[in-house]
């Protein structure tokens, strides 16, 4: 459970990052803007929950695209994972558009292919400075 909580947060901070740099990603909905008053609380909350949605497709949907694309995703020696990586940050948009908290990415070429490999470098950072339970 401590891991799938550690999870979640790195995912939201990964998608803060992404969203900070990116100007085509958004998070958040008027809303939570209103509801929270803008205060620090509701934002952290809206990354924590687009992060917890994020964490969910990634677990569900990514090793089954994974696998269907292995033949193409070895002719480019592994480029199209970060295609698949963007299209999981779209379905991530698509489906956090039926809750109340939304991520939004304008374009898939710029917004998305770019917030996929910021998100990845992120994570992987995060990833190095946080130590995995299963490694001890």
């Amino acid at each position: 459970m401590f891991r799938f909580i550690v999870r979640v947060i790195v995912n939201a901070l990964a998608l803060a990052a992404a969203a900070w740099l990116l100007p085509g990603i958004t998070v958040g909905s008027s809303a939570v803007s209103e509801a929270a008053g803008n205060d620090m609380v509701g934002v952290v909350l809206a990354y924590l929950f687009i992060g917890l949605i994020f964490g969910i497709v990634n677990a569900v949907v990514r090793p089954i695209i994974g696998f269907l694309s292995l033949p193409i995703t070895c002719l480019t020696l592994g480029l199209f994972a970060i295609v698949i990586n963007a299209a999981m940050l779209v379905l991530t948009s698509w489906l956090s558009s039926y809750t109340p908290i939304g991520l939004h990415v304008e374009t898939f070429f710029w917004d998305a292919i770019l917030g996929a490999v910021i998100i990845s470098i992120v994570s992987a950072v995060i990833g190095w400075i946080v130590p995995d339970s299963r490694e001890r």
